[in-house]
């Protein structure tokens, strides 16, 4: 068995990770099963325009009525998958099972051309990703993250073998257009993939000329740029000006920076429970209008407060890499009427300047998450897991230096989203994409770890060649 694993890591690898999912799906239908229930975990608003699309072919929140509150692409592949296989949970778990085994194939894939030892790298990597409890969970609900993270992984992955000097000709053809397809695709699921593509940029000049980058990239920028004409072209048509991707961007800005901001963030609640003042949001605003008013409101919050975004940063930052599960607290369950997300909750401010928001319906799915099994146990396996696996990849990010002009590719994708939700608004959810990037450190350092201990007990006063090409552990 052990040399049949041996011979089929990456299989057993998915299979564990299939198996798993499965076994979560099936323990709790009154979470995932949202046909049974009528509650959707993750966000009711893909299946709404999914089943919109289907009824009218418009892509809207409200049937028939055109909008670009949030990208597409998800809600036409929830449109697809319900047209083909039926509106059930069991057909968006079998989907999102299927994504996440393909980005665990693309994180071993790249962990093996990055890495010395990349092998057993690539394997603990493979591992870390597929027993993830909090990525369990959230991506057997309805939410984007399954296909955003299959379409990053195979943009790194394309990239990663792109960047070989020894790719010419159809084969580096081939890699620039399906990587092209890959950013651009990921563009239309979450459009925060800008920076990254810049930095991946960065990252060819550490090995290549200028003229090999641009010879390599400029293909796949004008396909990703294409992958985006029809959207934006469609928007164009709704909107009658550019919007490149929502109307919601502006909102986003917005909470990520004003006077809520900070207080929200340090009492451990998200900031999406904040919204302007109505007298700040003039009436007779189409969402467009609305959005670029958010945008403007958020700037002059910025410029008239100079002094407070040192700690704006601060505190956003911390959000982002909290070891905890973030936002550490939640609305409870109230008789008041909650109509949206848009600062409906009820908020009480205690003389300590304590925040507590209540005011959900009976009902609500965010309710649950202030339950045992998501609050206390959940919450702690979150920090024993991520805690853990966090601090084994700093200790990778420091063993693996010498590999850098490599292994800087996970580097670049970590800053750029950190620099993304950092200027916008940070939560775990929106972190946990790239986790799988971070858990390559932690897997080299456990594989380091691991042959620094051979060594040892082989008597090797020095340790020894502990891996491929690297220097003793000393």
């Amino acid at each position: 068995m052990v040399r049949t694993l041996g011979r089929h890591r990456l299989a057993a690898a998915l299979a564990a990770a299939a198996v798993v999912r499965l076994v979560i799906f099936l323990a709790f239908p009154s979470i995932f099963d949202f046909v049974r229930t009528g509650v959707i975990h993750g966000s009711d608003a893909y299946d709404r325009y999914a089943q919109n699309l289907i009824q009218t072919g418009v892509y809207g929140q409200t049937p028939g009525a055109p909008d670009a509150l949030i990208p597409p692409l998800y809600s036409y592949v929830l449109a697809g998958l319900y047209s083909t296989l039926g509106r059930s949970a069991a057909s968006v778990a079998a989907l999102h099972i299927a994504l996440d085994c393909l980005s665990i194939a693309f994180v071993y894939a790249i962990a093996r051309r990055l890495f010395e030892d990349g092998d057993a790298v690539a394997l603990i990597s493979a591992l870390c990703f597929a027993f993830y409890p909090y990525l369990i969970f959230q991506n057997l609900t309805v939410i984007d993250t399954p296909l955003f993270m299959a379409l990053l992984y195979a943009f790194l992955w394309s990239m990663s073998r792109l960047r070989d000097q020894r790719v010419q000709g159809w084969h580096a053809g081939l890699l620039s257009a399906f990587g092209g397809l890959c950013l651009g695709a990921g563009m239309l699921v979450r459009p925060i993939l800008p920076p990254l593509a810049i930095m991946i940029a960065v990252w060819f000049l550490l090995r290549l000329t200028l003229y090999q980058t641009v010879a390599r990239l400029l293909p796949v920028a004008v396909i990703s740029a294409l992958a985006l004409v029809p959207w934006i072209a469609r928007n164009d048509q709704v909107f009658g000006a550019f919007v490149p991707m929502t109307t919601t961007s502006g909102a986003n800005f917005w909470q990520g920076n004003s006077r809520y901001t900070v207080p929200y963030f340090r009492a451990g609640y998200d900031v999406q429970w904040t919204a302007p003042d109505p007298e700040e949001l003039p009436d007779g605003l189409d969402e467009r209008e609305a959005d670029a008013r958010r945008f403007a409101l958020a700037l002059q919050f910025l410029r008239d407060n100079p002094d407070k975004i040192p700690e704006l940063l601060w505190v956003k930052f911390l959000v982002h890499w909290s070891i905890d599960i973030a936002p550490r607290l939640n609305p409870v369950e109230g008789q008041a009427p909650r109509l949206d997300y848009q600062g409906d909750v009820i908020l009480e401010a205690g003389e300590d300047d304590t925040l507590a928001l209540g005011g959900l319906p009976p009902g609500d799915p965010v309710g649950a998450y202030s339950m045992p099994l998501f609050d206390q146990i959940g919450r702690a396996a979150h920090r024993v897991y991520w805690g853990g696996l966090f601090l084994l990849g700093l200790a990778g990010i420091v063993l693996s230096r010498r590999q850098w002009r490599d292994v800087s590719l996970l580097w670049f994708v970590q800053i750029s989203m950190t620099l993304v939700y950092v200027a916008f608004h940070p939560s775990t959810r929106y972190r946990v994409p790239t986790d799988p990037a971070f858990f390559m450190f932690s897997a080299y350092a456990l594989v380091w770890l691991w042959r620094w201990l051979q060594a040892r007990r082989a008597g090797s006063p020095s340790g020894g060649r502990t891996l491929a090409g690297g220097a003793a552990p000393g």
